[in-house]
């Protein structure tokens, strides 16, 4: 029989699968990547317990409770909980404090089913104190790199392949610019930070000494990047990765029109996701006219309806690549070159992916 458990470290560093028996809400709110919800009570039934507390107590709220959660009900709950435990025995449940709403499902579990199954202690509020505190002391202990370089030039290419190296915009699910969009959306705030916080933990734990990030602004789509991790990152030195521009525009091609367009077609069949594809493109676009200017902009769109026309009629993509040319050629670079000047004394090394990559990998 295994005890219930604190050691929130080993849990998260094992990935070991957790049974969630918070109401939804609580849940959609923030969880964790292993974690199932299978709620001792719903929505309203919480609420209504919650109300029972406030104004009647404890015990009023705990009896309002049995009888809400009872009969048919009741089995029904215990029948999901016990196929869980069955398909994870290794598991953990846990509620919001690991207190009452874990005890009674381990109980009506024991009751009910014979099973004895283990909870974190702390519950869900112990594990997400463990991850915050987990990226505050990554950052304050870890040494970080930055990996800079102009739009397209493959920072998550190099830093993907890095044994220390964490993907902020992987994490977020965003490509990190204005069409960095991706089909299904990003994870909730806290979703990304308990994410990033197990992400950094192993790597910690695989014996990581510092860590190695691409250099970002805070905000990663509609995602924030956790502040004391950030803060850190406005003073780390940086490697500046060089690719030609013609490497760039192919990167940048394959990344915001093949791949994407394939994401739609995925998610919504060829006929719609093709068209919610363009739409999103148009829009991505749009979302720049102010910086880009009102003529500049009527320009690029006017060519990227052409090349979207062909495209969705063909299937060719090569004439998006006009686009994309005067998009570096005339926004991000200039951008991108007054930000490297601005960074220029904390940029310790320069080079192609080959050389980035050597350097990196010698500091890992």
């Amino acid at each position: 029989m295994r005890d219930n458990s604190a050691d929130l470290r080993q849990i998260f560093l094992d990935d070991i699968p957790l049974m969630d028996v918070r109401a939804p809400v609580e849940f959609n709110k923030g969880a964790f990547a292993r974690a199932r919800n299978l709620p001792l009570m719903n929505d309203a039934e919480r609420e209504a317990v919650g109300t029972a507390y406030k104004q009647q107590g404890q015990q009023a709220a705990i009896e309002l409770g049995h009888r809400l959660v009872s009969g048919d009900v009741q089995q029904a709950r215990i029948d999901a909980w016990v196929e869980f435990v069955r398909r994870q025995p290794e598991g953990y449940l846990y509620c919001f404090r690991g207190g009452l709403r874990s005890q009674i499902t381990q109980q009506w579990l024991k009751d009910v089913a014979g099973i004895v199954y283990p909870r974190v202690l702390g519950g869900y509020k112990a594990m997400r104190s463990f991850l915050i505190e987990t990226t505050e002391q990554a950052a304050e202990q870890c040494p970080l790199l930055l990996i800079g370089g102009l739009t397209g030039s493959g920072k998550t290419e190099v830093l993907v392949e890095l044994g220390n190296g964490v993907d902020l915009e992987g994490h977020a699910n965003h490509r990190g610019s204005s069409f960095g969009k991706r089909v299904n959306g990003q994870p909730g705030q806290i979703d990304f930070e308990n994410a990033l916080a197990v992400d950094i933990l192993k790597k910690r734990a695989r014996g990581a000494e510092h860590l190695v990030l691409e250099d970002e602004g805070r905000a990663i789509g509609s995602r924030a990047v956790p502040l004391a991790l950030f803060r850190q990152m406005q003073a780390a030195p940086l490697v500046w990765l060089q690719d030609r521009f013609e490497d760039r525009v192919a990167r940048i091609l394959n990344d915001y029109v093949i791949d994407l367009c394939a994401e739609f077609v995925a998610a919504h069949g060829v006929e719609e996701g093709r068209q919610a594809f363009a739409e999103r493109l148009r829009q991505s676009l749009a979302s720049n006219l102010k910086r880009l200017g009102g003529e500049r902009y009527q320009r690029l769109a006017a060519i990227m309806d052409s090349a979207l026309e062909v495209q969705l009629a063909t299937g060719k993509v090569d004439a998006h690549r006009q686009w994309i040319e005067i998009l570096l050629g005339e926004y991000y670079d200039p951008m991108y070159a007054y930000q490297q000047a601005s960074k220029a004394e904390r940029i310790a090394f320069s080079g192609d992916h080959a050389a980035v990559r050597e350097y990196l990998q010698q500091r890992a």
